[in-house]
């Protein structure tokens, strides 16, 4: 008899187990944002190929490459919650050091999470590039909001990653200091910044030491995310370009791109070059 109620209640705990458990799972469920649909948004699918050919992290499902920008995510979304931000500009102390790449592969990351939307901003107006890591022609963006009053909703394209849009830059302007502090510029900041509560915004930002851009724009972030390359990037140039961020806007990090396989951690990377 002992052994046929031990049975029973055994049975009894695993219903309420499973029960439990399925309660738990509707709960999680119904908490997470609903699907979002596209109406003016240009919506596409890039091919699996196209993002292959550009490193986009989003065509590979697992291995080192994604872990590391997975790692960076969550380091990155750490320190925005813990602060109440979601603004970061992604630069780098000079040119070809990957920071466009970094930004791209930032936002897709943090877009695959459930919990959030993420826009991709690419304001280095000089250069404008992000469009092409997705396979896209040239074509209009944000210097045509800023300069010719085309709606943003035109401009904005959802490549079929996740819960991420990208704002191309748009044609290539010489002023892009002073177009990047207008008053049109100050305004869609805040509007971006301000009208979704769960949205990140990233902005593809110059070199820091080839333009003013970054030093006129930075205050509008909350933050900055320094990209330096192994074996090109001198400590010179990025104690320079440290130097002049610190009293604007904080940074993040700094990510060491193309770097060999020895596992380094933050402080040897700065050591490292700094050294």
């Amino acid at each position: 008899m002992d052994r046929i109620r031990t049975a029973l209640d055994l049975y009894k705990n695993s219903e309420q187990t499973s029960s439990d458990t399925a309660t738990l799972r509707r709960t999680a469920e119904s908490s997470l944002p609903p699907p979002i649909t596209y109406t003016r948004t240009k919506s596409l699918t890039v091919p699996v190929s196209v993002l292959r050919e550009h490193r986009v992290m989003a065509a590979y499902h697992y291995g080192a490459f994604t872990d590391a920008y997975k790692i960076l995510r969550t380091q990155v979304t750490q320190r925005l919650r813990e602060n109440g931000w979601n603004v970061v500009g992604v630069t780098s102390p000079g040119y070809g050091e990957g920071k466009t790449l970094t930004a791209v592969n930032l936002a897709v990351s943090l877009a695959m999470e459930t919990t959030q939307t993420v826009l991709l901003v690419d304001s280095d107006l000089q250069d404008p590039t992000v469009h092409r890591v997705f396979g896209l022609q040239d074509g209009p963006g944000l210097a045509d909001y800023l300069l010719d009053d085309q709606p943003v909703e035109e401009l904005l394209v959802h490549p079929g990653i996740g819960r991420f849009v990208l704002l191309p830059g748009g044609r290539a302007i010489s002023n892009s200091t002073e177009i990047l502090t207008s008053p049109k510029m100050v305004a869609l900041v805040e509007e971006l910044k301000h009208r979704y509560p769960a949205r990140i915004v990233v902005f593809d930002l110059p070199p820091l030491l080839h333009t003013a851009d970054v030093l006129a724009f930075s205050p509008y972030t909350d933050a900055l995310l320094m990209v330096v390359e192994e074996g090109k990037t001198t400590g010179d140039e990025l104690q320079r370009a440290l130097g002049l961020v610190k009293n604007s806007r904080p940074v993040l990090g700094t990510v060491l791109n193309k770097a060999g396989r020895s596992s380094l951690t933050i402080a040897e990377m700065k050591k490292r070059l700094t050294g």
